[in-house]
């Protein structure tokens, strides 16, 4: 159980002050994200049938659900910001597919509460022990092997965030962290056929995390051994590959949580390095795409995978087109851009889109896996006989390639300009600020407000 003490000694112990300032900049963009992509998602399919459906259940008004308004008990509360937070694919990731954000965040809002509040600093740090956790607990994409890596890893990470704001002890923490092993699931099948399920995941895991918290608090036990144990997650989930120990290593004083990436485009983070490509290729060469004869790009198999199977619309358009490398590219090829309002269904079927679609194909390659986790190599043939290549190892975004502090807020207000539903000009100005002085904050709840339409 040394793995196990350890990580429950961290989850309780880390605070604020050990936070640097490298760390502290990558949680406030995380929660700046998250809460831009819920604004967008407020009402993308299958977000406001969840809200009236809990809303219709009832319960103890505990938590908000944020821009809609009301209260619900703090698990659905939870639930529910993470289901529209995850609905546009455009927020907070990390390799090889987890969505941590998206959990953490809505699951630290409704903790605090819950708790009857909490300050900025506690908040941060509460994300921040949240997500480290949940990129220390993250695995490989040859153990996940089609599991939905959102919702193995991060439920730990949702658990973490609410088990600090409601001031589990260590007891307490301990098994809120091994309840969380027990709800750890989901299918990369849901990502490619296209369906709702993958946002309505994100949901779980964040109520899940509140809900473990919550349970641990009035005595439920879980499994000591849940990580090291002769069925505990690194043999379940691990299959016995990786040394847990080594994953617990300089905890505390080594943020692995810098590893998480934020989107330059709104879709998968696997199909970001062939959109930035393909609009390289365009701005260099000022490709016309009537003059597109075919266009080839070259991944590793994981990828392929995932997004690079031939695009069919089926019942979730949106869903298909942001899991589709053949849509990204046809996409930003014909609107030499790649925006939100592009993953709209009218969008989407877009004949001129449709059709380039078509001559896109991908090629699954196990070479390219010596180069990283986004490596791609594109080859653009066109009708008169040129061809262009191009190829990348680190998509923007990623780790090596970040994103500039003003890229970070400029997609929050493009995520603000694509919602319906967003609460006004001060409101949003007043998003940002606080955000970004979350630490100087007394209680954090004062953000809730904000997030009201």
């Amino acid at each position: 159980m040394e793995t196990e003490g350890r990580l429950v000694e961290y989850v309780c112990g880390a605070t604020y002050a050990d936070l640097p300032p490298s760390v502290l900049e990558v949680v406030k963009n995380q929660v700046l994200t998250v809460l831009g992509t819920t604004i967008a998602g407020a009402e993308a399919e299958g977000c406001m049938p969840l809200v009236n459906l809990y809303k219709e259940l009832g319960g103890k008004g505990e938590a908000t659900v944020l821009i809609h308004g009301g209260k619900v008990p703090a698990q659905a509360a939870a639930l529910l910001n993470g289901v529209m937070a995850r609905a546009l694919d455009f927020c907070d990731a990390l390799a090889p597919g987890a969505h941590i954000g998206s959990s953490v965040v809505p699951a630290a809002f409704a903790a605090m509460e819950l708790a009857g509040g909490c300050s900025g600093k506690e908040f941060l740090a509460a994300v921040a022990v949240g997500t480290e956790v949940g990129v220390r607990m993250n695995l490989t994409e040859s153990t996940y092997d089609g599991f939905d890596p959102t919702g193995v890893c991060v439920v730990f990470a949702a658990a973490a965030a609410a088990a600090r704001i409601l001031r589990l002890d260590q007891g307490q923490t301990w098994n809120a962290l091994a309840l969380a092993f027990n709800k750890c699931g989901g299918s990369f099948q849901s990502n490619v056929d296209g369906s709702l399920a993958v946002r309505v995941i994100q949901g779980w895991v964040a109520g899940s995390g509140v809900e473990c918290a919550r349970f641990a608090g009035s005595g439920i036990t879980g499994p000591k051994n849940f990580l090291e144990g002769v069925y505990g997650y690194f043999h379940l989930f691990g299959k016995d590959r990786l040394d847990p120990r080594a994953a617990m290593t300089d905890l505390g004083t080594r943020y692995e949580l810098q590893k998480v990436l934020f989107k330059k485009y709104p879709s998968c983070g696997l199909t970001q390095g062939c959109t930035d490509v393909i609009l390289g290729l365009i701005a260099e060469q000022e490709i016309d795409a009537t003059a597109i004869d075919r266009i080839e790009v070259t991944v590793p198999p994981y990828t392929y995978k995932l997004v690079g199977h031939p695009l069919t619309l089926g019942e979730n358009p949106k869903v298909n087109a942001q899991f589709s490398i053949a849509y990204c590219v046809a996409n930003a090829m014909v609107r030499k851009s790649s925006k939100l309002p592009h993953f709209e269904e009218s969008s989407i079927r877009d004949p001129a889109v449709l059709g380039l679609a078509e001559k896109v194909r991908v090629i699954p390659d196990p070479a390219l896996e010596a180069r990283g986790h986004t490596p791609l190599d594109m080859r653009v043939f066109t009708v008169g006989g040129k061809e262009y290549a191009r190829g990348i190892d680190i998509a923007p975004g990623f780790p090596g390639r970040p994103l500039k502090q003003e890229e970070h807020e400029e997609r929050f207000r493009d995520c603000v300009r694509f919602s319906g539903k967003a609460p006004g000009v001060e409101k949003i100005d007043a998003v940002v600020r606080t955000v970004r002085s979350l630490e100087e904050m007394e209680d954090g709840r004062a953000l809730i407000p904000l997030m009201l339409a």
